[in-house]
């Protein structure tokens, strides 16, 4: 998974999450063997990698949007098993960020996108890999070029209010239609505020809530 993270502010935390993600695959089929362990199109997703290989596809380039690996996870595995996964997925972004908050210098004028690579096991386990502070937003496909451009131009659209000039409110509280294909992923300003005075719940773009 190639997935992007908003954040406009450390502390209190208040992240969004990209719903436009993709997933990478190699063009070989795993193999675990020893023989394979130097097979870099078995176990390297890159595309500057796996572009060399005979089975490479330009016109997708080995990547699949993140909408359709979950509608193809739906048909295949079933839908609770499916949403426990990208709960899970929420859960390491989250947790993740809250182990660096700390030492992050915070400004409400500053914001950063990340990008999130995770790796999902044969039992649908995530696991964080790394985290990329300023991804790359070159594009390898025309829908990669359409996905690039729809995550700038949301980012944009969220973190400069409509007028120019950045108040309190605006940073606090972006429109839903500024969030576009953004969803808020955790607002420690909510939890403060939540009606049940727990610190242990943060309120999600879903409109549900979420055990951090």
């Amino acid at each position: 998974f190639r997935l992007y993270v908003l954040v406009t502010s450390f502390r209190p935390l208040k992240a969004y999450q990209f719903r436009l993600g993709f997933c990478r695959f190699c063009t070989v089929k795993y193999d675990s063997s020893v023989a394979e362990l130097d097979n870099m199109y078995v176990h390297l997703t890159n595309v500057s990698v796996q572009k060399h290989g005979g089975e490479y596809n330009s016109l997708h380039g080995g990547k699949l949007s993140v909408q359709n690996l979950r509608l193809h996870l739906e048909s295949t595995r079933g839908k609770q098993v499916t949403e426990k996964l990208f709960d899970q997925i929420s859960w390491l972004i989250i947790h993740s960020l809250k182990a660096i908050a700390p030492v992050i210098a915070t400004d409400r004028h500053c914001f950063e996108c990340y990008g999130y690579d995770i790796i999902i096991d044969n039992k649908l386990k995530p696991w964080l890999i790394e985290v990329n502070a300023s991804p790359s937003l070159t594009s390898t496909t025309a829908n990669d070029r359409i996905l690039k451009h729809k995550l700038l131009d949301n980012i944009f659209n969220i973190v400069v209010p409509p007028s120019g000039i950045p108040d309190v409110r605006w940073n606090k509280i972006p429109s839903p239609q500024a969030l576009g294909d953004f969803e808020l992923l955790i607002d420690e300003d909510l939890v403060h505020l939540s009606e049940n005075g727990e610190n242990n719940t943060a309120s999600t773009g879903k409109g549900k809530s979420r055990n951090v």
